[in-house]
């Protein structure tokens, strides 16, 4: 039998290895991060204060932005360290660690979205029930029933990647660690892993699929109905910033998940990566503030609320 050495650190290869690159990727991500909690908070801190935003649309949309945050911060922080200090190696503790935040807030937020879609399919179809309908113990208990299943899908990853031993290369194509990533360099038989990978696909990916797309059939339907071209027009703005958000996230997870990967696809798989993790959360609440009235509004009646407070 070989003696296979086990491995107990392994490698972010990154995105680049030239120095000026380097330099020139830290300080792009390094503003797309803080823009990402800049607008992020904003928005958190605008639903949170503001009582016209009390509603299950923008409680919603709270949480959104605090995933949105959070999915960011488990990759960009050590992304950005990585470039400054050229270190590019990772325990497998932490590498596990970080597939499991990663992992359990990529769920919420397909879970999420697929909530939002249902918050507008009773608005826009049963307008007269809404508020009786999206109570909100109900709101509540979505929202901690998206976190709980999200978790406990995550932690079913990790605990079964646990089983497996790294004795192969140590370096992972990419910034973060990811399943895909670890199941190449594993010496151990991933075979039981993809096998829980898919079924786990199949309930939650492929559930909150359907749950987010199935809604839109009946909102067009309702909407098609509407006589009035600004009814039609204020019906379907509701709906284009979330379906904006819902196309970038799911092509991103798509490419990343179920296109086979292969040496010639390293590099679009970084960048979808990229879009992924550190994109899609930065344009999430510039697609939603800069086409929410409400929203506006908040922002602005906060600014002169600051404005008052230094005049006195």
């Amino acid at each position: 039998m070989r003696n296979l050495t086990k491995i107990t650190y392994l490698t972010l290869v990154g995105l680049s290895d030239h120095p000026l690159t380097m330099n020139g990727l830290f300080v792009f991500f390094l503003l797309i991060y803080l823009m990402t909690l800049i607008t992020n908070l904003l928005i958190f801190f605008l639903v949170l204060t503001d009582y016209n935003l009390h509603n299950p649309m923008y409680f919603f949309l709270a949480n959104l932005a605090f995933l949105d945050m959070s999915y960011s911060s488990v990759t960009a922080p050590r992304m950005l360290f990585d470039l400054v200090t050229k270190s590019r190696s990772i325990s497998i503790p932490a590498c596990i660690a970080q597939v499991f935040f990663y992992l359990s807030f990529a769920c919420s937020e397909l879970l999420l979205l697929s909530t939002m879609s249902y918050d507008r399919y009773i608005a826009i179809c049963h307008p007269l029930h809404y508020k009786l309908i999206m109570s909100w113990r109900v709101c509540t208990r979505m929202a901690s029933l998206v976190w709980v299943a999200a978790c406990s899908a995550s932690l079913v990853h990790t605990l079964f990647l646990l089983r497996l031993s790294f004795c192969r290369t140590s370096s992972i194509h990419n910034f973060f660690c990811d399943l895909p990533h670890l199941y190449q360099i594993s010496c151990t038989d991933p075979f039981i892993n993809t096998v829980v990978e898919f079924l786990e696909g199949c309930i939650i990916g492929l559930g909150a699929f359907l749950l987010t797309f199935l809604p839109y059939v009946y909102i067009f339907r309702t909407i098609l109905r509407i006589r009035s071209k600004t009814g039609k027009r204020k019906a379907f703005s509701t709906c284009t910033s979330h379906l904006t958000v819902v196309f970038i996230f799911y092509g991103s997870l798509i490419f990343i998940y179920f296109v086979p990967s292969s040496s010639d696809m390293i590099t679009l798989n970084k960048l979808f990566a990229v879009i992924s993790s550190l994109i899609n959360p930065l344009l999430n609440p510039l697609i939603y503030s800069l086409r929410n009235k409400d929203l506006m509004e908040a922002l602005l009646r906060f600014y002169y609320h600051l404005k008052l407070i230094q005049a006195s």
